[in-house]
């Protein structure tokens, strides 16, 4: 009799175990928690992209994944995300591959490169030309996991206290930029280069240690106080970074150790932040640029020769590069025959299109 009972009540807890999981979404399983450590500060666009990611997790996991936040500086400086991830200290982080380039010179040409990809390029190559995967290819070396969450469009330009009108101008100045291409294209310049993050900035340029700064999209830029310390805005937006990207980053070890279907899920999260934060970050930037100009920020602007000769300076940076990373050459040759092979189309296209044809790509050839 009684093991009859302990039979029906075992085949009766199944029964309603799998009806709960089923058709209610809810998960009776532990849940898992996380921390996450971004390299950017509350203030900034760019966390919200991250703060959106972890909403999206935490809200449609159905409490299975949990991920706590934090900004810069709670639980190490920005520029140590990237070891805080590798060796286990936070389970994953919110990044730009930007910052790494001192790793791997493939992370800074991912982040951004002068004058070539476009915001909507990027966007293209990454979901539909394998550039997540290549990208991946760089993190994975380093025992790390990466999702895009967010195509940042094109940077406002320089902000200085000095007029500049030609690359001329630049000669002497020290400036600060992200990115090791950057810094070597200013460099070509004349220019001192110098890399701070952003809780350093605004210090900087009070102070007067560099005498200016490009970081971000306007909407980025005026949160940060740029507009107080800075009387001049050097264009066109983008010339020195057309795009970059932002993403999330999982130390392997933990993300092997998740279930199939929550790395799925936590791919698709990504994907669905790169859409909103793309989207969010750029609109705030009509109501941004505005203030800039409202309080008197004088803009200037490069002429076409002036950027045909970053172009070609550019171009001779990346193939000196190239030949001495292959992981880098591989990821270039990608990007460059995806803007070749676009130039008939968006020439069509123009002037309804998006991006540039470049005036001077370097040969695939070149990029060994």
């Amino acid at each position: 009799m009684k093991k009859r009972f302990f039979k029906k009540l075992l085949i009766g807890m199944t029964v309603g175990f799998f009806f709960v999981t089923t058709f209610t979404g809810v998960s009776l399983a532990k849940s898992i928690n996380w921390k996450m450590a971004s390299v950017w500060i509350p203030s900034l666009p760019l966390f919200d992209s991250d703060k959106k990611f972890v909403q999206i997790v935490n809200e449609a996991s159905g409490g299975r994944l949990n991920i706590k936040l934090f900004s810069a500086g709670e639980i190490v400086p920005a520029f140590e995300v990237f070891d805080a991830v590798r060796s286990g200290a936070v389970h994953m982080g919110g990044d730009t591959p930007l910052y790494w380039g001192g790793k791997d010179l493939a992370f800074a040409f991912v982040g951004s490169f002068p004058m070539y990809m476009s915001p909507v390029d990027y966007w293209v190559w990454l979901y539909q030309a394998q550039g997540v995967e290549l990208i991946q290819e760089i993190y994975a070396k380093y025992g790390i996991v990466w999702f895009p969450n967010a195509v940042v469009m094109p940077e406002s330009g320089f902000r200085t206290n000095k007029p500049i009108n030609t690359l001329e101008d630049m000669k002497g100045m020290k400036l600060r930029a992200s990115g090791k291409f950057q810094g070597d294209l200013l460099k070509s310049l004349g220019v001192s280069h110098v890399m701070l993050s952003a809780s350093e900035v605004y210090q900087a340029l009070e102070k007067g240690t560099v005498d200016g700064t490009e970081y971000s999209l306007p909407s980025i830029d005026w949160p940060l106080g740029l507009g107080e310390v800075t009387k001049y805005w050097l264009t066109p937006a983008g010339w020195h970074q057309p795009s970059s990207v932002t993403g999330v980053l999982i130390n392997k070890k933990v993300w092997d150790g998740l279930p199939n279907d929550l790395k799925k899920f936590i791919e698709y999260s990504a994907m669905a932040t790169t859409s909103w934060a793309t989207t969010h970050m750029e609109y705030g930037c009509f109501e941004a640029t505005k203030k800039f100009i409202d309080k008197g920020i004088k803009v200037t602007r490069l002429s076409n020769e002036d950027l045909d000769k970053v172009e070609n300076i550019s171009k001779e940076i990346l193939i000196k590069e190239c030949k001495a990373n292959p992981l880098l050459a591989k990821i270039a040759r990608s990007q460059i025959k995806f803007l070749q092979d676009n130039m008939q189309w968006r020439s069509i296209a123009s002037p309804f299109g998006y991006g540039r044809n470049s005036k001077n790509l370097p040969k695939l050839e070149e990029l060994q």
